[in-house]
């Protein structure tokens, strides 16, 4: 039951949400990949001078999210502030109108921060005025009798502002206080610092803690804009400009965590995962306890049952085959991927991944369907690709490959399957008291094009409560057929006191 309906709006709360909604990273006005950071850094470059690339990019991801996901939440400042999005709303006609099928149908979700309608203009953000206008306009020509769900962590002002506080602005402090405690090495390892200068990024690490507790002894709001100002952002410049200062030591480095740390914080307080786009930094890196009431589905606390993922039976019912695929899919049009929603091939792409995330541990059971239907979706994306955009949209050969990636606490397992072969990996990182993690199931092409369609969402969350356990799977793990492990040295991929209501997150 919704919490509400007002007017065009229908108003839910989290637990409102479409089972396996998510968070799209991506579409995060600051996200870019870690090699573009560094490139950004090394040059003196700007959000500005890299958007032919990254716009490409997140385009991409925008439309893999649609793709592989019945609904997707988005932060309501993305859809004007993101022009991967506002294009559509800026060009009007066709791509318009898909828009507002998709917020009708309620595949994309405006989430609010303090606001009452998505029309509302949001407090104490700088927003793009053409984009903004093309978002009100949008909204106000919405079909008769159409209404977009939005979601806010509460509908009641009052109650809103505290769980605000309590969920989104008091854990992002607690998060970015807690990196000192990590293992240090391990965490620089992951952000690409190299090994002869982790003493000096320990330290700045350190610095960005020492603020962060000085802002909250003087009850001042840790944001990330406050500590991108100090850290990262090029002085005399917004932040939103995304000029990152290469004077600043570990500038970019610090970007990655700060980045990971707002979208994790983000989909935790929304109770969902978050989606990260490739050559990004990934939540394993936080080596964290996950909140169990994060999980998308029921929490495998058996390391027997664990193991079945990676064990090669589970693969037995995924063929090889050679298929196509759109070499770019931010060549598509968003009115095709309207189309492609309402077809036969995705309905039944959807459901049989429903299936499987109900009961993750039949996953050998199940993961070749799924594996057989993501095949087929994508010949349904290469023939409206074609009937469209004869010349635009190529299709690339396709070798598809399915991959279970299993992160515990700062280690991570991968099986891999396709092109006749199998193998299991493992990177072993750090441990903590207690072990949590996840089960990610990752379906692309095995010569991976960075643009192509490609599929990676978790299925399950992993508790283990002790030692013993732990011990347990990596002991039997380590006796699965070939398997190859290695020590994880690689990387996983304004100051002034704010009233809360004017806080942006």
């Amino acid at each position: 039951m919704t919490q509400g309906t007002a007017g065009t709006t229908i108003k839910v709360r989290p637990p409102e949400l479409r089972k396996g909604a998510v968070i799209a990273q991506s579409l995060d006005n600051q996200w870019v990949t870690a090699r573009l950071t560094r490139e950004m850094v090394k040059k003196g470059r700007s959000l500005r001078d890299v958007e032919n690339i990254r716009g490409k990019e997140v385009r991409a991801e925008y439309f893999r999210s649609l793709i592989n996901t019945r609904q997707v939440v988005v932060n309501r400042v993305f859809f004007y502030n993101n022009r991967a999005m506002s294009r559509d709303l800026l060009e009007g006609g066709a791509a318009r109108l898909a828009h507002q099928k998709l917020l009708a149908e309620g595949a994309l979700v405006p989430y609010l921060l303090h606001e009452r309608e998505p029309a509302d203009r949001p407090r104490g953000v700088d927003v793009d005025e053409e984009g903004f206008a093309a978002w009100q306009e949008t909204l106000e020509q919405m079909p008769a009798g159409a209404r977009t769900t939005c979601v806010r962590l509460s509908w009641d002002d009052r109650e809103n502002a505290d769980t605000t506080r309590n969920a989104l602005f008091n854990p992002f402090a607690a998060r970015v206080q807690g990196l000192t405690a990590k293992d240090i090495p391990l965490l620089a390892s992951q952000v690409g610092v190299p090994e002869r200068r982790v003493q000096q990024f320990a330290e700045k690490i350190g610095e960005v803690v020492q603020l962060s507790n000085e802002r909250r002894t003087h009850d001042q709001h840790v944001t990330r804009n406050v500590l991108y100002e100090q850290f990262v952002s090029a002085p005399g410049l917004p932040v939103s400009d995304g000029k990152y200062d290469g004077a600043k030591p570990f500038a970019g480095e610090i970007k990655q965590l700060l980045d990971l740390i707002y979208n994790v914080n983000l989909a935790d307080a929304l109770g969902m995962y978050p989606l990260t786009p490739s050559g990004s930094l990934r939540r394993v890196a936080l080596q964290e306890w996950r909140d169990l009431r994060t999980a998308p589905s029921g929490t495998i606390t058996d390391p027997e049952q664990l193991l079945l993922f990676l064990q090669r039976q589970a693969f037995s019912t995924v063929q090889d085959r050679l298929a196509l695929t759109p070499s770019t899919v931010d060549a598509l049009a968003l009115e095709d991927i309207v189309s492609l929603r309402q077809s036969t091939p995705w309905h039944r792409y959807m459901e049989a991944f429903d299936a499987l995330i109900a009961d993750p541990v039949a996953f050998h059971e199940r993961a070749g369907l799924v594996f057989d239907r993501y095949v087929r979706l994508n010949s349904e994306i290469v023939r409206l690709a074609g009937a469209r955009y004869a010349q635009r949209a190529r299709a690339n050969k396709w070798w598809p490959v399915l991959e279970i990636v299993i992160t515990i606490g700062g280690s991570v397992f991968s099986a891999i399957t396709g092109n006749e072969t199998w193998s299991v990996t493992g990177d072993i990182g750090a441990a903590t008291a207690k072990y949590g993690g996840s089960v990610q199931l990752v379906l692309r092409n095995r010569r991976e094009g960075r643009r192509e369609q490609k599929f990676a969402r978790e299925m399950a969350s992993v508790r283990f409560d002790s030692t013993r356990e732990w011990e347990q799977f990596h002991s039997m793990v380590r006796r699965l057929p070939g398997y190859q492990e290695q020590a994880r040295r690689a990387a996983a991929t304004s100051s002034a006191t704010v009233q809360d209501e004017n806080l942006d997150y």
